[in-house]
């Protein structure tokens, strides 16, 4: 009977954990507003762990990472972004859809520490709804878009636009990271943010506190790069980190906007008789004579030319070995045929393993006549080599 309640057991948890790794999570949202939703750590760590989450009542703090894209497509649709800063931070998707449909979002989430992986469905279905004629967009600077995200950062902000609009049917529309706007990566140090872009829409009319920003005193002080001054009652920044860049507020409104052309009217696809085709008559004669001397006759001249100057340095100005040998001292020139001679002499030996002991190698020996000269006293002007009846005998040094 035990044994009946744990296969039971076991059975419900994959029962369970099968349901819910293939659960579909639907979502509405208008077209026009703004769609966020968190990816839950905790939530995706129930499916790599259920057992030991059960039994041993012990739960894992896993690094994670996720893995987003439309289903049966390699990325996400056009209007949806996806952000993770790092494997211990939750994910955001978020967006603003553009037209009514529905989307299907696949969702993996990889696991850094056992590397086992999870799916989720997300379905997105975005609805028509009345697109709000006033819409404006501010850039907080202080921000970074993961922390802005959340539902209740969104409220902080929404709050203090609202007293700057000073309506309370307001709606965030969109909110934009300022690196995909153009902006600059900031230094890794602290105080430095990327700095978001967050717009909002309205039935109501733009406040005075908002027309500040189409004036030409404004303008002309963002110009010139001024710190601009904004009255008291326009300062509604409870948090710091939620103020405004004044200079780069922008208002929009869309009743104003002008009308796209109409299409051009579509025709039948046949064009109308024009009458007989006429082709154009032939371009006149050429004369490309000039053109194959500039190109062809000039620089296979300058290439003779090089290659005379060039056989005349190569060949022209060498001195050659009897004029050489004519300039070179003739001691040195002797020793030179001597290294030469026992060069040779070394290498035959080597070829000889029984061969005698080399002249060369004697106390005193004429190396032309072969025969060894007696010593004539211990003195340093007679030679290692004896120049008896030699060519060069005259050019060694005598007493």
């Amino acid at each position: 009977m035990a044994g009946c309640r744990s296969w039971l057991l076991c059975l419900t948890v994959c029962a369970v954990s099968f349901f819910e790794a293939n659960a579909e999570i639907k979502v509405t949202i208008p077209v026009g507003k703004l769609f966020t939703y968190e990816l839950l750590r905790e939530y995706f760590q129930n499916d790599f762990e259920p057992l030991s989450k059960l039994y041993a009542g012990r739960l894992y703090d896993d690094p994670m990472i996720f893995k987003c894209n439309q289903q049966s497509f390699p990325d996400l649709p056009e209007w949806l972004r996806f952000t993770q800063r790092h494997p211990y931070d939750n994910g955001f998707l978020y967006g603003t859809p553009t037209a009514p449909g529905k989307t299907i979002i696949e969702i993996f989430a990889i696991n850094k520490r056992s590397y086992e992986a999870a799916r989720h469905i997300l379905v997105i279905k975005a609805t028509a709804e009345k697109i709000l004629p006033y819409e404006a967009e501010f850039f907080i600077k202080l921000r970074e878009i993961e922390k802005v995200l959340p539902s209740s950062v969104q409220d902080e902000i929404k709050h203090d636009l609202q007293k700057l609009w000073d309506t309370e049917e307001l709606e965030i529309v969109n909110i934009t990271n300022a690196l995909d706007r153009g902006g600059r990566v900031p230094l890794p140090l602290a105080g430095h943010f990327e700095g978001v872009y967050v717009k909002v829409a309205s039935e109501q009319y733009f406040s005075d506190c908002l027309l500040r920003v189409l004036t030409a005193e404004h303008e002309k002080q963002c110009t010139a790069g001024a710190k601009v001054k904004v009255p008291g009652e326009c300062n509604f920044c409870s948090i710091p980190s939620n103020c405004i860049t004044w200079c780069k507020t922008e208002l929009f409104d869309l009743t104003k906007q002008a009308t796209a052309p109409p299409a051009p009217p579509v025709g039948s696809g046949i064009l109308e008789d024009g009458g007989d085709f006429n082709p154009p008559e032939s371009p006149p004669s050429r004369d490309f004579f000039p053109d194959y001397i500039v190109t062809v006759i000039v620089p296979l001249i300058l290439a003779i030319i090089l290659c005379l100057l060039l056989a005349y340095v190569m060949f022209g100005r060498r001195e050659g070995v009897t004029k050489r040998n004519a300039r070179t001292n003739q001691i040195q020139l002797y020793h030179h045929h001597t290294i030469h001679g026992n060069t040779d002499e070394l290498r035959n030996m080597a070829g000889q393993r029984s061969s005698a002991s080399p002249l060369s190698t004697l106390p005193m020996f004429n190396s032309r006549t072969l025969d060894r000269a007696p010593l004539r006293g211990d003195s340093p002007s007679i030679p290692l080599i004896l120049a008896q009846h030699d060519p060069y005998s005259d050019t060694l040094p005598r007493k």
